[in-house]
């Protein structure tokens, strides 16, 4: 999600490669056959001492075809991505991050019931902006339950 360049047939390979990955669960979003957006949900290991389980945390992320903005795909990308990461892979945790400045993306993130557990101060370079702050958002299994009974 950062690369500001793509070389497509790298991409291709890297997006072929998925169905065989064990921690890779990235999607696409379709709207009336057409591409919406990318969802990204990896499974990777949190920090921790030696005994702590392994795949039990997950990143997702996602982009949008910036004209169908408004319209809850977003959100709904988001809690597709929640409920395979706690539904279907039982991971734990589960964070995602986006500028600060990205209000829209802040705001998907809250709808879903993901609480903000960072404000980075710099902490990410833009390649038109430079050093630009992010948010990180986090959720734990049982606030997941929670989530998902009161929409």
């Amino acid at each position: 999600m950062l690369r500001t360049h793509v070389d497509p047939d790298a991409y291709a390979r890297e997006w072929a490669s998925i169905p065989d990955s064990d921690t890779d669960f990235s999607c696409v979003a379709e709207l009336n056959g057409q591409l919406a957006g990318l969802g990204f949900l990896d499974v990777t290991d949190g920090l921790g001492q030696p005994g702590m389980p392994p795949g039990t945390q997950g990143v997702i992320g996602y982009m949008l075809q910036p004209d169908l903005a408004g319209r809850g795909l977003g959100t709904d990308l988001a809690r597709g991505l929640l409920t395979a990461a706690f539904d279907a892979l039982r991971l734990r945790r589960v964070i995602a991050s986006c500028n600060a400045d990205n209000i829209a993306s802040a705001r998907i993130l809250e709808k879903n019931g993901m609480r903000r557990e960072q404000h980075g101060v710099e902490d990410s370079w833009h390649a038109d902006l430079g050093w630009v702050d992010g948010y990180q958002y986090a959720m734990l299994d049982r606030e997941w339950a929670v989530a998902r009974t009161v929409r």
